[in-house]
């Protein structure tokens, strides 16, 4: 183990699956709350580290939110991501923390690129306008984590840069969520009303490729344990792709819809294909573990449970 973890953003998707790993490992992460280490209060984080000791730290916080929470608000997209990431990393470095994990997103790859994306292919080419704004955060904190390991010898700041995201601790709000956790919360409701018609946004037919966000918190704490041979730049996903029609498809199989489903064709629907190319964390030697129809169904049962049945 890589001595003390600080973990920024434990309170979201990704930070509470870390968390809950990290607890089943017998792993001990330091997750302040907002009012305890507030992102956007360079003082606050100064004081934070301070505290805590780290000898590593994750940064999983963000902004984060669908096609419409990023076309409403494009300006605190940028902003608060980049500010958030860019504090960090600086007092990070201000206080000689060697070590750090920034987690990136797929948004930060050209749009209109039919092949499976490479680490190399990271501001290639013009990016997704549905989402432009928080790419280019991510894109900026990454490059600032390369720009701080290349100038400090003893700095070593790497980035995962993981694709679409779902399950357990998923935003369902329709003002925010993503397609995955939209798509599971508008199956059940029609299964709970007897609704025989379920809406998709576009034709369906855009490709994503899903990763259960357990196994996100899998490469997260192998990076931690595994950190000197991780590559700075690492695509984590599963390596295969589905038609957003497919996955709607296979939410109604598990959820149990056997109803219809209607497209509205004047709604965004964002890249047309957004695959990764995982070759680089295949070598390094991690895959991600669940099948699809296997993660909506433990990310539903998540969310009948807190959400659904807790309204």
């Amino acid at each position: 183990m890589s001595g003390v973890i600080l973990l920024a953003g434990g309170t979201g998707m990704v930070g509470r699956n870390v968390r809950d790993l990290a607890a089943q490992r017998d792993i001990d992460v330091a997750a302040p709350a907002r009012t305890e280490m507030d992102l956007l209060d360079p003082d606050s984080i100064a004081a934070a580290i301070a505290r805590i000791k780290p000898d590593i730290i994750v940064h999983a916080a963000g902004r984060v939110g669908g096609i419409a929470a990023n076309m409403d608000d494009p300006l605190h997209f940028l902003t608060d991501n980049f500010d958030m990431g860019r504090n960090l990393m600086m007092a990070a470095h201000a206080a000689g923390v060697p070590r750090l994990i920034n987690l990136g997103s797929s948004c930060m790859y050209p749009r209109d690129m039919e092949r499976p994306l490479t680490e190399d292919d990271v501001l290639g080419g013009p990016l997704e306008p549905t989402n432009e704004a928080y790419a280019i955060a991510k894109s900026a904190v990454a490059r600032l984590g390369q720009y701080l390991s290349a100038e400090h010898a003893d700095r070593d700041y790497k980035t995962l840069i993981p694709c679409n995201l779902y399950g357990r601790y998923d935003a369902y709000d329709p003002g925010r969520s993503h397609v995955a956790a939209a798509a599971i919360a508008k199956v059940h409701a029609a299964v709970q009303s007897g609704a025989r018609e379920v809406e998709i946004w576009g034709s369906g037919t855009a490709r994503r490729e899903f990763l259960y966000a357990g196994d996100l918190a899998d490469a997260i704490l192998r990076a931690v344990n595994h950190f000197d041979t991780l590559p700075p730049l690492t695509n984590i996903g599963v390596g295969t792709d589905v038609t957003i029609n497919d996955y709607y498809r296979a939410a109604a199989e598990v959820i149990g819809f056997d109803g219809r489903f209607v497209h509205d064709l004047d709604r965004p629907v964002g890249m047309k294909r957004k695959l990764m190319d995982v070759g680089r964390a295949t070598a390094w030697g991690w895959t991600a573990k669940t099948a699809l129809k296997d993660g909506i169904a433990q990310a539903h049962a998540w969310y009948r449970a807190e959400i659904a049945e807790a309204a």
